[in-house]
């Protein structure tokens, strides 16, 4: 056995679909499918049950496929352990960021990055909580940016700070006269909420627990209350549609600073007013992830620097 045939059962394992696991690899479906087949042969056993709907992976494929990403793993550390003995910041570094925070925080991060390890690309990817832990798991991605809580998967953990919600309102709404608001206060409003698979809407759920009527599939109006992306909501809010929660570095500095133009984008000031919680208000812990067995320790150590040297308002660091 060789392997690229380990890497190719763990793609197929992974997406459940010959096709899209040979794209994932780059390589033709018959060049997986023989690849795959020759292995099965070797083996003497079925690693995967085929039929028309879907491909489902035998027990005893479960474990060969655990024990194929171990070898992959090991087999990648040796490469890391080669390059850490030149440079532990040469070559790139693959990290992966959740969607209500890589659009507000990586612009400056990749700046500070290229300031700081110029000899370090980023290579970025953006995806949701639970498809990032199995990138991380199946070594596609060397660490990731998240907001906890997560499930526990033996990972390496560092905090990186703690970040608070802020309430975003219509300009015209009656609320949008406050200067503070309270969770009691927006409970009677149509709360505008991401769609299932964003842990953002755990979040803003558990702040608000009896907007999670709205959390299950149903027909008609109710899906009009689920957004695809942080923007998306605000620009549901600034047409009068709903209130909804936000993260503080999301919030554009014209709201925050009085420079609203009526130019700008629809989520600012001019159409949208975003009010702190009273006392202490609802918070996410964003952390940096990575696995342990991971080598390049000085490059993960870079890269909190770099987090650390980025604009970052509102917020409260952590070390």
């Amino acid at each position: 056995m060789t392997l690229t045939e380990l890497k190719y059962i763990v793609a197929v394992a992974r997406e459940r679909h010959f096709g899209r696991a040979a794209e994932a690899c780059f390589v033709s479906q018959p060049t997986l499918s023989v690849a795959i087949k020759k292995l099965e042969e070797e083996l003497e056993l079925k690693i995967f049950e085929r039929n028309a709907s879907e491909i489902a992976v035998t027990p005893l494929g479960e474990e060969i496929v655990r024990q194929a990403q171990t070898v992959l793993e090991q087999a990648a550390a040796i490469k890391e352990i080669a390059k850490r003995g030149k440079d532990p910041l040469a070559g790139p570094l693959r990290l992966g960021v959740i969607y209500t925070i890589s659009p507000y925080l990586l612009p400056n991060l990749v700046r500070q990055v290229i300031e700081r390890t110029p000899q370090m690309p980023l290579m970025l990817q953006e995806n949701f909580t639970v498809k990032l832990l199995e990138q991380l798991r199946l070594g596609e991605i060397d660490c990731a940016i998240l907001a906890e809580p997560f499930p526990d998967t033996n990972l390496a953990v560092a905090p990186l700070y703690d970040e608070p919600f802020m309430a975003a309102v219509p300009a015209n709404h009656p609320l949008a006269q406050r200067t503070h608001i309270t969770t009691e206060e927006i409970k009677n409003e149509t709360m505008l909420l991401l769609g299932t698979g964003h842990c953002f809407r755990d979040h803003v759920l558990e702040v608000c627990p009896e907007f999670a009527r709205f959390s299950n599939d149903t027909e008609g109006i109710r899906k009009s209350f689920e957004g695809s992306s942080l923007e998306t909501i605000k620009h549901m809010v600034a047409a009068g549609m709903g209130v909804t929660l936000v993260p503080r570095l999301s919030v554009p500095r014209s709201a925050l600073d009085g420079s609203a133009d009526n130019s700008q984008d629809l989520g600012d000031a001019a159409f949208v007013h975003y009010l702190p919680f009273d006392g202490d208000p609802p918070t996410r812990r964003v952390v940096l992830a990575w696995r342990r067995s991971f080598t390049r320790y000085q490059a993960i150590a870079e890269l909190r620097n770099a987090i650390y040297g980025c604009e970052l308002p509102g917020v409260k660091r952590l070390s």
